[in-house]
């Protein structure tokens, strides 16, 4: 079931011509770490501490990234007992959020299963997608389990962003975390271009005839003359030449100040 929360952002009005790009986000982590509450904080800016563990659900949204209009789909996963029936998600999602709290490390170790499965399906397939590890319940800080430098050293282990927020009073941070996803999956769209090779064209005559050649006239007719043609060719660009910097100084014979010290490029003159 997929469900549109709220009317769309300001400044996101298009022309029916031009459907919004769509961004879709996983959010993924064990039972108890808060991945509704995140959902539904970012998509209404309310906080609900409890939701039904077994209910899962697609919802989207309307943004605003940068200035660029985005429909952005959150699915919130009910895995029970950590990374099962994967596929549902894997093929779908462009970004990942894997969750944790912070005041449960069982939650934590959860989490490295699900990158393990992350990291082993992008080497399977051609496309990368995003990854951001989110510590939740920030305000929790005077339970925590997992030091914030061990949800670095995690993200550094799986190459992915790290983050800590909180779904019950920080809607900013959490706002902020959905929109990186975004960005980290435009900046992989941009990455996955293909580089074409740039070409600069030059007019340049054929090769020259040392004179205009004209048929001498015959039995009447007209003489007519053969004049040379441009074509236009193709080359790369000629690699950047590198100067060399050389120091000259002024004659000795001017005043007694100081001489001046002029820096020029080797290869000019001075006029």
């Amino acid at each position: 079931m997929s469900s549109m929360f709220g009317k769309p952002r300001a400044g996101g009005e298009r022309s029916p011509q031009s459907p919004l790009t769509e961004c879709n986000v996983a959010i993924l982590g064990c039972q108890g770490a808060g991945k509704s509450a995140l959902t539904v904080k970012f998509l209404t800016k309310r906080f609900i501490s409890e939701y039904d563990p077994n209910l899962e659900d697609t919802y989207a949204s309307e943004e605003l990234v940068d200035q660029q209009p985005v429909l952005l789909k959150v699915m919130d996963t009910a895995d029970q007992d950590g990374p099962g029936n994967c596929e549902r998600y894997l093929r779908w999602a462009s970004a990942f959020l894997v969750v944790y709290s912070i005041n449960d490390r069982k939650s934590f170790e959860g989490c490295q299963c699900y990158l393990e499965v992350l990291a082993l399906h992008a080497r399977g397939c051609q496309r990368r997608c995003p990854v951001l590890l989110l510590g939740n319940k920030l305000d929790m800080e005077q339970y925590r389990q997992v030091p914030a430098a061990e949800g670095m050293s995690l993200a550094s282990r799986f190459g992915c962003l790290f983050y800590e927020v909180s779904a019950c009073q920080d809607f900013a941070g959490v706002q902020h975390v959905f929109h990186e996803a975004v960005r980290e999956v435009r900046r992989q769209a941009e990455r996955s271009l293909p580089v074409r090779p740039l070409f600069i064209t030059e007019e340049r005559p054929c090769p020259p005839v040392a004179t205009p050649v004209t048929l001498p006239t015959r039995h009447g007719l007209a003489s007519c003359t053969f004049n040379t043609l441009s074509t236009v060719n193709y080359k790369e660009i000629p690699s950047v030449a590198q100067a060399k910097l050389v120091t000259v100084k002024s004659s000795r014979a001017q005043s007694k100040r100081k001489a001046p010290t002029l820096t020029l490029l080797k290869g000019f003159k001075i006029f």
